[in-house]
């Protein structure tokens, strides 16, 4: 018999490469808020002031991907996964290169922030749409007992998106002095996203529906508005949803948004070390994503997102001090085993989420919980942490993600309480 992952290679690989694709393009923008785009575009009275700003705006798309899971939701469920997925992935591409062309405050002055956060906007209404399409396309494919195994696969796209976003910069990094760095370097990989959004358009246009969506569409007609069905007949599963994805966007754009930009200006390391730094822990996030896929179908998905939640709550008395231990290796440490622990909390949701909604809003339902959840645990994280940090130090920070593990195990006990399955 045909190996599952062999028999539907090509609906997987295009899952992978979409999500890989808009993550890329996601944290290039986190990598360059985090380096450059606060003197550059963000001018104010002091370097943590800019890097607030400069936050801000990465904060923006956040708030834009629930109303682009609200946008692409509508059709996803009306006219399929596909032709919705290669819509997003184009959106999410255009207003990443179009970054690449912006002028800077000193060539333009209030302009220039001003395009940036419009792109940036756009940017977070192309992920609105993708998470959720890209594990329907998964899950909806998956042989009996293999969801938890086929979802977790669009969930690797994050660390290789991760990867090709800061690798690219560190490459860059190495080989550009400070100043061509701040000049024109920052620009190449929001150049770069052109040829992988066309490698992931490619894909995704040779494969088919989903046979539980044209199954779904077989037996009745598409319902007119999906967002209004679900805040009738599926809000409790909306706000459960919501609140249990928030662990995974906090432990992630802590460890890697918030900690490079305080790792390179607080802390003093130099940037390619940091980089570094964070490319060797970003390993740690697959082996986790894998480990709790195989043991979500072992088991189920919603026991291992448990386990991830109070490792969460347990990390954030650590992370804190061990970010600011003043010991590479120890921020190593704890940037590794906070997005290992992320993998619990990330990986086993690519087949719970869709689980909470019937196939006739699931693209609307799974998308809106997913992004909704991002805004506090993504678009606040950054900000939140820099504060805390101005504050006292890296040991308030840990707190945040102690809050976020809570948040999202109250999630998950809402959804078992009320049988949201």
């Amino acid at each position: 018999m045909t190996h599952p992952y062999r028999q539907h290679r090509r609906i997987l690989v295009a899952s992978l490469v979409g999500t890989a694709v808009e993550f890329y393009d996601f944290y290039v923008y986190a990598t360059a808020a985090a380096l450059v785009f606060g003197p550059l575009f963000f001018p104010a009275s002091s370097p943590a002031a800019q890097l607030m700003l400069s936050f801000l705006s990465f904060g923006l798309a956040f708030i834009a991907r629930p109303f682009g899971a609200v946008l692409f939701g509508h059709f996803g469920d009306r006219i399929g996964r596909k032709s919705t997925l290669v819509a997003s992935l184009m959106l999410m591409g255009v207003s990443t290169l179009l970054i690449a062309f912006l002028p800077t405050y000193a060539m333009v002055g209030w302009i220039a922030p001003l395009l940036l956060c419009i792109l940036r906007f756009g940017q977070g209404l192309g992920l609105g749409g993708e998470w959720g399409g890209a594990a329907l396309l998964a899950v909806e494919n998956a042989p009996h007992g293999w969801r938890a195994r086929f979802g977790m696969i669009p969930q690797l796209g994050a660390p290789v998106g991760f990867l090709a976003a800061n690798g690219l910069f560190l490459l860059i990094g190495m080989r550009l002095s400070e100043a061509e760095f701040a000049s024109w370097g920052w620009r190449i990989p929001f150049l770069a996203s052109a040829i992988l959004v066309g490698l992931g358009l490619w894909v995704r246009l040779k494969i088919k529906e989903t046979p539980e969506f044209a199954e779904a569409l077989a037996k009745d007609p598409p319902i007119p508005v999906p967002i209004g069905e679900l805040i009738r007949n599926h809000a409790l599963a909306t706000f459960a949803g919501a609140f249990a994805v928030v662990a995974c966007f906090a432990i992630f754009y802590l460890s890697t948004a918030f900690a490079l930009a305080h790792g390179t200006t607080a802390l003093g390391y130099n940037r390619e070390v940091f980089l570094a730094v964070q490319l060797a822990a970003i390993l740690f996030l697959v082996i986790g994503i894998i480990i709790s896929g195989i043991c979500a179908d072992a088991f189920n998905a919603a026991r291992v997102l448990t386990w991830g939640c109070a490792a969460t709550i347990g990390l954030g008395l650590i992370f804190g001090p061990l970010l600011g231990s003043g010991s590479l290796w120890l921020v190593w440490a704890a940037l590794s085993l906070a997005l290992f622990i992320m993998g619990f909390v990330y990986g086993p949701l690519g087949a719970w989420l869709p689980s909470l909604f019937p196939p006739r809003v699931r693209y609307t339902g799974t998308s809106i919980a997913f992004n909704a959840g991002g805004i506090l645990g993504g678009a606040v994280a950054p900000i939140a942490a820099q504060a805390l940090s101005e504050i006292g130090g890296t040991s308030l920070v840990g707190l945040y993600l102690t809050v976020a593990g809570v948040l999202s195990f109250a999630g998950l006990m809402l959804a078992r309480r009320r049988n949201v399955r």
